[in-house]
This record gives C-alpha cells, structure tokens and sequence, in this order.
C-alpha cells in the first residue's frame, strides 16, 4: 500500500509521496515511488506510483531508456515527449508492456495483483502545466481547476483535508502543507504508509524543479506540523459547543 497525492494550483504544481512498500506486517522496505525527470529550461516532470512494484519499475525503466512506439516504430522516451499528454500516452503504453512482461500462470496462481495506477505532472515547454492519473488499463483522467487534485493508494484519510483545505487559487507553499498535512493524515491512520517521505514542487513557467526533496522522521518542519496539527484538531473540536441530545428519549 501507498500513499501519493498530486495538487494543481494556478502557480504550479505539488507531489508528495511515502516509500512504504510491504508484502506482510514481516516484510517492510522502503522503495522510492516519486520519480523525476528533468531538463531545465524545457521539461519538469514528476512521476508518483503505486501498486504492484515489479510493474511499477518496468514503468519507469521504459519510460526513461525509451521503447518503440508500434504506431510509429519509433524509440520514445519520457524526455522525448513534445506534451503532457503525449507523456500520459508513453506511460500508459508502458503500464499495458510492463503487466504483460510480468505476468506468468504461476504469479496468477498465486493471486498477486498486477494493478498499478500514476500520477504524471508538470510542463513541458510553452505548454500548460497539467497533471493525470494513469489506470491499470493505460488510459487517464486528467486534473482540473474545479477537482484539482489527485491521488492514488490508500486515499481516504487524506481526502477530507484536501476537500476542505485547497483550491486552484491557493499559494503554492499552502498547497505542498496541505499536501503533507494529508500525509500526516494517512500515516497515523493506515500503518502501511510511512516516512521517508518524498515531496517535488515546480512553479508554472519555470521549467524546472523549486523543490525535491525527502523528509524522514528527523525533519524538524515535519515535526512541528505534525504536533500543530493536532493541537489544533483538539483545538477546534473542544471549542464547538456539545451536543444538545441528552436526556432526549427516541
């Protein structure tokens, strides 16, 4: 299990990922899943994954040593994309290539899952900053200013404070905090997501990363957000008045 989220705001681009991976409460490593790609001055881009690791890194694999394109028959690689989307494409042909190459009766057998899903996100060139989500199947969806967010692996706990924290108008550096608050959020209720945690952030037209970087249980900033958040969950939650219910029969 995992947890990525991918934010969009008008001034750029949030990623923020764990490195939890476990095949039983036994048998826990630590795996990086947000993966970057990057040529200042013409491409920024972050890719954030989750689901079956042998798929996952056949993904990244192809997608940065390039692989032909059946259409076209020619080598395409994630820094040869001339957009977003035409990089969303790339990925999806390699999650379908990458799930081929890793299935065999024996796997299937043994009931192992071979669903992935991504978050792809940043800007190539003059073009627009956009984030999508790929599926299992290779196809996407893509983030909008209305739902601007994504997020794969476990996702419920982190929802709530995004749905109610963000907006495509919010400040950059308010959107990676949320980002991490939603983090926080997952980590204290779900055991299989966990520190190190790996964050990127790009502002829109700069064509390159502003951050990457990883926090571990050492980071100081983390520390204080995470102690502040909850003082002000107690905060907040002894400060609305009790219900008014008792002593009313049914």
């Amino acid at each position: 299990m995992t947890y990525c989220c991918g934010i969009m705001v008008r001034d750029g681009l949030v990623m923020v990922a764990d490195t939890r991976t476990n095949a039983g409460l036994d048998n826990i490593a630590t795996f990086r899943k947000l993966h970057i790609f990057e040529k200042p001055g013409e491409r920024a881009l972050m890719l954030a994954t989750a689901g079956n690791l042998s798929v996952t890194q056949g993904v990244v694999n192809f997608i940065a040593d390039g692989f032909e394109n059946p259409e076209t028959g020619e080598t395409e690689s994630i820094m040869t994309a001339t957009n977003m989307l035409q990089a969303a494409q790339l990925i999806g042909r390699a999650v379908r290539r990458a799930r081929k190459e890793a299935h065999s009766s024996v796997e299937q057998a043994a009931g192992v899952s071979f669903d992935v899903s991504l978050l792809l996100g940043g800007q190539i060139g003059a073009g627009a900053p956009r984030l999508f989500m790929i599926y299992t199947a290779g196809n996407s969806i893509e983030c909008t200013p209305d739902t601007n967010y994504l997020q794969i692996g476990e996702h419920k706990y982190g929802k709530p404070i995004l749905d109610r924290a963000v907006n495509f108008d919010s400040d950059l550096y308010d959107a990676l905090k949320i980002g991490l608050i939603s983090m926080d959020s997952t980590i204290r209720s779900n055991l299989s997501v966990g520190l190190p945690i790996d964050i990127a952030m790009m502002r829109r037209d700069a064509l390159r990363l502003e951050v990457s970087t990883r926090i571990d249980a050492s980071d100081e900033y983390f520390r204080d957000l995470r102690e502040r958040w909850s003082q002000a969950l107690r905060a907040a939650h002894m400060a609305i008045p009790a219900p008014p219910y008792r002593g009313r029969g049914s």
